[in-house]
């Protein structure tokens, strides 16, 4: 069995997180010696001292949920994220402004937030599930381009999470030019090594633990 502890982005962005859960999460983080944890940005300098003296990188979420607030108002949640502690920030793309086919918008305000986050990781979140393959397609055409590093699934907060079609599209455009992070409704081993099977390279999970032992998650969580 591949130990996918190395892929795993242990996250939790549930609207109740305490500092406590957060406490948990990091510690989890580093015992099961997971990639990173991804945190709701309000929560990335709590983590930056649990995981102090670690190897475990810190994720913040950006523009989360949806994706539909200004770009200057992503930028500057990334810029606080960053000077917090986060190693990694994934921001959610204008959904809206895809379908409305205002497509200079949405690569203005992803290669914004590329800027911004020059000297970390940078995650671009399509959110799949409303999304047709034409228009998956122009957001990662559009990431290859500006030069992110991850086009990442979802939120886990739609109407479903990632799927193996998703995955295998995104890997048709950006190819090994960008990685690709799998996120939502993967909970246990077999759906994760699906995921790394069709090109995925990092996954958002909240079953983690379950994940990297073999056991059947309860379905529920991110």
């Amino acid at each position: 069995m591949k130990n996918l502890a190395s892929y795993i982005d242990h996250t939790l962005l549930a609207q109740n997180a305490t500092v406590k859960m957060i406490e948990k999460l990091c510690d989890e983080a580093k015992e099961y010696s997971f990639c990173s944890v991804c945190v709701n940005s309000s929560y990335v300098k709590d983590a930056s001292g649990f995981l102090k003296g670690s190897d475990v990188k810190i994720c913040s979420v950006v523009g989360f949920p949806l994706g539909a607030m200004s770009t200057k108002a992503k930028a500057y949640e990334a810029k606080v994220a960053v000077e917090d502690g986060a190693d990694e920030i994934d921001m959610v793309i204008n959904v809206g402004w895809l379908k409305s086919k205002q497509f200079d918008r949405v690569k203005e305000d992803i290669a914004l937030l590329n800027s911004t986050c020059k000297d970390v990781v940078f995650k671009v979140i399509l959110e799949t599930a409303l999304l047709d393959e034409e228009e998956i397609r122009v957001v990662c055409k559009m990431s290859k381009e500006i030069g992110v590093d991850f086009v990442k699934t979802s939120t886990g907060f739609s109407i479903r999470g990632a799927s193996i079609e998703d995955i295998e599209i995104m890997k048709d455009v950006v190819g090994k030019s960008i990685e690709i992070k799998a996120s939502g409704g993967i909970r246990d081993y077999e759906k994760a090594m699906s995921m790394v099977e069709a090109g995925a390279t990092r996954l958002g999970v909240s079953a983690g633990i379950a994940i990297v032992s073999g056991a059947k998650n309860k379905g529920e969580g991110y």
